[in-house]
């Protein structure tokens, strides 16, 4: 087989060469241990978790060392396309505090662009790149056209199915197509018969017989810088490298990518290991040296119905997506101090020794990373955040809240921040007890905030509970209008608390909860039935921050009026 005759019949319009395109993308000028990562969704519209954990990761690697974190679209798969998909990927991981150093990105207008002298980063638009390595693979006898039909690749696997074999076009299911002659594949050619182009694979077998005479399989072994050494059957599989429109397979594009890119190393999901010998195979073949792989452990789950852990589902889990976390309102802060302690065994003592500093200034490593299943926690998200969000200041918090409200709570946005009194106003309620002995940390993510301070509000304000049992509805009008009558402003916390016990004692209720509970039969109840009665007409619930300092808040008139109301 005359190799380069066939490259010319299969690439007649493709001139440039691997070397053309080594020149055109040298290796990057950083300095040595510098790490050069990527991430390369395909633009299908669903961002999960996943994509971020996977992206904090590449960001730590690249930028703790002073290197380069590139966006690569891999949309070679048209039909996953998705409109949108890309400005939603570079938004969400953006508003989590991913930001790539080059690649695709969005313009002023919010188009999608791209930076950097690496590109393009659309895989859509690196076809006669892809093109002239495989048809440098063919000129070496690496590759070969497969004109097998969809009928005949449909015999072949039922043929293994019932031999219980592996699937696929290897040994002796690729010999038809290897031994093609050049004539025979001129005259497909020619009659219009589609092809693809497959690798030529050297096998797994090596050829000798172990001592129960079985055949010996080559391996290949990788240092994963997760897991460690990985040893695994090489890959027999004369893979597709084009398909027949000509576009390139994941296994090529990559590849292909990754090397010109100058990729240091690839951050992806352990479900790719089973695929690492194809790809280690291509580099080989290729002539290119392997980035470090860093399979990343699956996110788990535990299952409320039977109590075992289970890979997070896009069907049955709603925080699989970034949407999720949007929509709630978590800060981005407390999303990453979360995946951080997934990522690292060694983050939560780092952070009790380190309490205020921040956590971009952690040492992120991949020895530290877990290679089984990271067990994902919503309800330990919502105590971390509860812990970043009280170190975060009221205003910075609040404009957070106000920008929250403008995407997925219009209704209220100026109603919290539409004037600098608004937001000064927010900012006080947000502030309520944080700066207490025992700070308060009621504050978790932007729904429930907004719920839990609704009350502050009039449009938004209800009864939403009941006055104590303890309290009958007479006496219930009675504390309110004694409390009213007696009501100033400018009274201090003592002053105040010391009328509401002196209302209690004078209609039969203890001064404290605990002669109540030493003696019920001596009275209706306690001081604290009484203030419940305020709480309840001031926020409409039984608990809540402190009552003397949400009043200061709410301010006199405010006060009056809902006492009147509820009376």
């Amino acid at each position: 087989m005359d190799y380069n005759k066939l490259a010319e019949l299969l690439f007649p319009n493709t001139d440039k060469t691997p070397e053309y395109y080594e020149n055109l993308y040298p290796a990057r000028d950083l300095p040595e241990g510098c790490k050069v990562t990527r991430m390369g969704p395909s633009p299908t519209g669903f961002i999960h978790l996943g994509n971020l954990y996977g992206a904090f990761v590449d960001e730590r690697m690249a930028h703790q060392s002073g290197g380069t974190f590139y966006l690569r679209i891999e949309d070679t798969d048209d039909k996953r396309f998705v409109e949108g998909a890309v400005e939603t990927i570079v938004s969400s991981l953006k508003f989590f505090g991913i930001n790539f150093d080059e690649g695709a990105v969005l313009d002023e207008d919010g188009n999608p662009t791209e930076i950097g002298s690496y590109g393009p980063y659309f895989q859509s638009e690196r076809g006669p790149v892809y093109q002239a390595f495989a048809k440098s693979l063919v000129e070496k006898g690496l590759a070969y056209p497969c004109f097998l039909t969809e009928e005949e690749l449909a015999a072949i696997r039922a043929e293994q199915e019932a031999a219980q074999e592996t699937t696929g076009i290897y040994g002796k299911y690729a010999e038809k197509s290897r031994n093609l002659t050049l004539d025979e594949i001129s005259s497909n050619i020619e009659k219009g018969m589609p092809y693809v182009i497959r690798l030529r694979s050297d096998g797994n077998l090596t050829g000798e017989l172990k001592e129960d005479g079985t055949p010996k399989l080559r391996y290949i072994t990788v240092q994963d810088a997760i897991r460690g050494k990985v040893s695994m059957p090489a890959n027999d599989q004369d893979v597709i490298i084009l398909k027949a429109t000509g576009i390139p397979t994941y296994h090529f594009a990559h590849v292909v990518d990754d090397h010109l890119m100058r990729t240091t190393h690839v951050v992806r999901g352990e479900e790719w290991l089973m695929s690492l010998p194809i790809h280690i195979e291509l580099f080989e073949k290729l002539g290119f040296e392997p980035p470090v792989y860093c399979h990343t452990a699956v996110l788990m789950k535990i299952d409320e119905e039977t109590g075992n852990k289970r890979k997070l589902s896009k069907r049955k889990d709603p925080e699989l997506s970034l949407d999720y976390y949007r929509k709630e309102g978590y800060h981005p802060q407390a999303v990453k101090e979360y995946l951080l302690t997934i990522l690292n065994s060694n983050f939560e003592e780092w952070r009790r020794d380190n309490p205020d500093t921040p956590a971009d200034e952690f040492a992120f490593t991949t020895e530290k990373m877990s290679s089984g299943g990271a067990l994902f926690d919503l309800n330990k998200l919502r105590d971390i955040s509860k812990d970043v969000l009280l170190k975060i200041p009221a205003e910075e918090l609040a404009d957070f809240l106000v920008e929250w409200a403008r995407e997925f709570k219009p209704a209220a946005a100026d109603l919290l921040g539409g004037s600098d009194e608004a937001k000064a106003y927010l900012t006080k309620i947000l502030d309520l007890g944080r700066q207490d002995k025992k700070p308060r940390k009621d504050l978790v993510y932007a729904s429930q905030i907004f719920d839990f301070i609704s009350y502050f509000y009039d449009k938004y304000f209800v009864i939403r509970e009941q006055i104590p049992e303890e309290v009958s509805d007479e006496d219930a009008a009675e504390i309110l209008r004694r409390y009213e009558a007696g009501y100033d402003h400018s009274d201090d916390q003592s002053a105040w608390f010391d009328k509401i016990r002196e209302i209690a004692v004078d209609m039969g209720y203890a001064a404290k909860p605990k002669d109540y509970k030493k003696h019920p039969e001596d009275y209706k109840g306690h001081v604290g039935h009484v203030s419940t009665v305020i709480r309840i007409a001031l926020m409409g619930r039984s608990q809540s921050p402190d009552l003397w300092s949400i009043q200061q808040i709410l301010g006199e008139e405010r006060t009056r009026a809902r006492i009147k109301a509820l009376i």
